[in-house]
């Protein structure tokens, strides 16, 4: 559940400056499409609204994001550390990255430029947190991306905290039917995110290698998950993913067959990620008005 625009009075609200090009309706389009799906933000356009349990002490936090120019206007609401918080919701929306140099990428690569052109504004919206983001890793394993979205829902709705997912005390407790050992390894993930492994800002600080390879000590986080919960989870923002298959397709047909994407990337440094999310937003996007003009001529 969402709040409804002017329902909760806030208790906390943080003005932070916004560091570079920034849309909040093109990245809100972009978070409310963003799998593990269902993400919603309900309220004006103009507006991005959101409940989760925030880092640390694991309190629910609901947040209302707004534009003021060059700032973000955060309105908190909770009884845990706001001002943490707060800082959660800068590093899951990539406000708290400074992105002057990101328009020097598009000079450097028509191709980003391209995809610039058609985002103008976005910044990369993450997890909630490295934790929601492992614990998403260990539901779509080996199963549709559908189905994990069913299984979130259902422990949201029965577990969670009026709307956001279960705080890891809670889901280290958990007894419930699962597929394979999903409810082994979201134990485990529940345990790391107690213990500060999966703590946002220290897995930012890491260098990448060294990010992944401490969440891959997690039981049942693999290789692709490791990047998964780094990249989406911690939000870093110059890493290139190596496990993603259609963002390997879609620079094939961006750039040409025989295009290594380790050669392509360079030119996106310190914005790997950023390039990354930008190309897979717009084969995403060219996908879906694809399947909806096949589906109009049937």
């Amino acid at each position: 559940m969402t709040p409804e625009r002017g329902a909760v009075r806030p208790d906390l609200v943080v003005e932070l400056e916004v560091l570079g090009p920034w849309s909040l309706a093109t990245s809100k389009s972009f978070w409310e499409g963003f799998a593990p799906a269902s993400l919603p933000s309900r309220g004006s356009s103009d507006e991005l609204r959101t409940v989760f349990v925030a880092e640390g002490d694991w309190q629910r936090v609901e947040a209302v994001v707004a534009q003021e120019g060059d700032s973000a206007r955060i309105a908190l609401s909770g009884s845990g550390d706001l001002r943490s918080a707060a800082a959660q919701v800068g590093r899951f929306l990539s406000l708290d990255i400074d992105a002057r140099g990101w328009p020097d990428v598009g000079r450097r690569d028509p191709v980003i430029a391209d995809a610039q052109k058609q985002l103008p504004g976005l910044r990369p919206c993450g997890f909630h947190s490295p934790y929601e983001a492992a614990a998403w890793a260990v539901l779509s394993q080996r199963i549709q991306m559908t189905q994990a979205a069913s299984l979130r829902r259902s422990l949201i709705e029965n577990h969670g905290d009026d709307g956001a997912f279960p705080a890891p005390g809670v889901l280290r407790t958990l007894d419930v039917d699962l597929p394979g050992r999903k409810s082994e390894y979201l134990h485990a993930v529940a345990e790391a995110a107690l213990d500060g492994v999966l703590d946002g800002a220290h897995l930012r600080s890491l260098a990448p290698a060294d990010a992944m390879h401490l969440v891959r000590q997690i039981k049942g986080l693999g290789p692709f998950a490791a990047e998964l919960v780094v990249i989406r989870g911690a939000n870093a923002p110059d890493v290139m993913p190596t496990s993603e298959r259609r963002l390997n397709d879609e620079i094939v047909q961006r750039y040409g067959a025989g295009a290594s994407p380790d050669e392509i990337s360079e030119q996106w440094i310190p914005f790997r990620s950023w390039a990354s999310v930008h190309l897979r937003a717009l084969r995403a996007i060219r996908m879906s008005e694809t399947s909806m003009s096949m589906s109009n001529s049937r």
